[in-house]
């Protein structure tokens, strides 16, 4: 496509001729021509800008005459300057003309000619997504909410927080609560290889089933039913490649066990009595309906997570999406940071991880790392899509409300952020922002998964979203009861691209 049009860029009128062309990775080849007699302003412009940097004798800074400047430093560092200058012009000029926003950071990929001026960009286009038949894809909700026995396991567990206790000279039994040493290596390792997990005088609670979220895996405990204190195990586990813990994902772990202490347990009665002491409840069965709701509300949010993936999974395959490399690679830097914040805080760097698991962080990256960042991407786009095209709205009020809730509960248990905020009197514009930001979002989210919920299962029907109203993006919603900001203030940053070493020269 070839435009030949008129645009004014801060008080200069430039001519751009512009043709593009569509690439293959979502990104679009822009070749912008101006005329020559902008190269030349430039020029001038470049060689004050070196004057006023440089110390040219008989001259102040900036005012050393064009000639004096190219003598002193030659033509080479004044055109760089000038192509620096002209392309800073250029490019948002020739974006505003053909209506482009671009979907991340430009490139100037070379300058084809300084006479007259031709430069060629790469410009990232912004992701775009055809859900296709999404209204078609059902997939039926089964949660089934937890039964009495759940409830008594809990109670049980909580019995176990209230326990008394008491040493004892006899072998492990279900219940008990035993402190031991624990080492875990990678099996095969030398005897003095690094530990992937140490763990002195760690007790536990020995249970006669096995439990998901044991550490340090499940069945771990009972593994120990009939040791003593002073005695030794070596057991070992082979863990799945996507296990929470990074240190450990696809490990063949050898674990050296010895028994420290073992404690009886002596549980209190299940009464009224115990429920006070709680806080639960006033009563037993007061407490066993409070119980109860945790449970169910645990349960269900755990279903509902994996339901909603694969829901979403399932429009995936149907579904056209779009983007450039630059996102993905700004994704993948999201998840390295991630990564790295995780491995922090269980005391581990990411060059001692990548040496655990014997692997770079180049091979790290592309082979673990950007597959989980495209589909946190993919399925952020799809969430956006069906937002807009489900006419999503968020009320005022509701994000009020949202944000209230959030940062209410932000300066009761963030010990920063009441700290930052005076308990909650004093409000940053930029905390304000970024609170009223994740509530729109989340009630936004909230708000779209209700609807997924019932397309899905074939009941959306009547519930088919108005018409008359565009959708709100998040990213404008406003919360009318949010604490007036401190220090408000605008800006705007002018799309500038990145440019290659190497376009600094003319195409020959």
């Amino acid at each position: 496509m070839r435009n030949s049009q008129m645009d004014f860029y801060q008080g200069r009128i430039i001519t751009l001729n512009i043709v593009t062309t569509p690439r293959e990775d979502h990104q679009m080849e822009m070749v912008v021509e101006v005329e020559a007699e902008r190269m030349e302003a430039a020029k001038r412009r470049a060689a004050r800008k070196i004057s006023e940097k440089a110390k040219i004798p008989g001259f102040r800074p900036g005012k050393a005459p064009y000639d004096i400047v190219l003598r002193f430093y030659g033509e080479g560092p004044i055109v760089e300057e000038a192509v620096e200058l002209l392309v800073d012009e250029v490019y948002p000029a020739a974006l505003k003309e053909l209506n482009i926003e671009p979907g991340g950071m430009g490139q100037l990929e070379n300058v084809e000619s300084l006479e007259p001026p031709k430069f060629k960009f790469v410009v990232p286009l912004q992701p775009s997504v055809d859900l296709g038949d999404y209204s078609l894809v059902r997939y039926p909700y089964e949660w089934q909410a937890p039964g009495d026995s759940e409830v008594d396991e809990e109670i049980q567990n909580l019995r176990r927080m209230y326990a008394s206790t008491e040493t004892v000279e006899r072998e492990i039994v279900e219940g008990d609560y035993v402190s031991l040493d624990l080492v875990g290596r990678k099996a095969k390792a030398a005897d003095d290889a690094e530990a992937l997990v140490e763990r002195k005088g760690f007790a536990i609670v020995v249970r006669g089933e096995e439990k998901e979220s044991e550490f340090p895996f499940p069945g771990f405990s009972k593994k120990l039913l009939g040791l003593k204190t002073g005695e030794g195990k070596n057991l070992s586990h082979k863990y799945a490649k996507d296990f929470d813990d990074e240190k450990l994902a696809g490990q063949n772990v050898a674990f050296e066990v010895t028994i420290k202490t073992v404690r009886g347990v002596n549980m209190p009665e299940l009464d009224d009595e115990f429920a006070k002491k709680t806080g639960l409840g006033e009563t037993v069965e007061q407490l066993r309906v409070r119980m109860h709701e945790n449970i169910q509300r645990e349960s269900q949010d755990k279903y509902d997570d994996d339901y909603f993936a694969a829901v979403i999974d399932k429009i995936k395959e149907g579904a056209t999406i779009k983007y450039p490399p630059q996102v993905i690679t700004h994704e993948s830097e999201h998840v390295m940071e991630d990564l790295k914040r995780r491995l922090s805080q269980q005391g581990m760097d990411i060059a001692t991880y990548f040496k655990v698991r014997e692997t770079t962080e180049e091979k790290f990256l592309e082979e673990e790392a950007k597959p989980v960042a495209q589909k946190r991407l993919e399925r952020g786009l799809i969430m956006d899509e069906l937002a807009r095209v489900e006419k999503v709205e968020l009320k005022e009020e509701e994000v009020g409300q949202e944000f209230q809730q959030a940062w209410t509960n932000l300066v009761m248990y963030d010990q920063e952020f009441a700290k930052r905020t005076n308990n909650g009197k004093k409000a940053p514009k930029d905390l304000v922002d970024a609170v009223v930001m994740d509530a729109a979002n989340r009630l936004t989210t909230r708000k779209v998964l209700d609807r997924l919920k019932l397309i899905a299962t074939g009941q959306a029907g009547e519930a088919a979203p108005a018409e008359e109203k565009p959708a709100k993006k998040a990213k404008k919603a406003k919360a009318e009861s949010a604490p007036e900001a401190e220090g408000q203030t605008e800006a705007s940053a002018a799309e500038k691209p990145a440019k290659k070493k190497s376009s600094k020269k003319a195409a020959e």
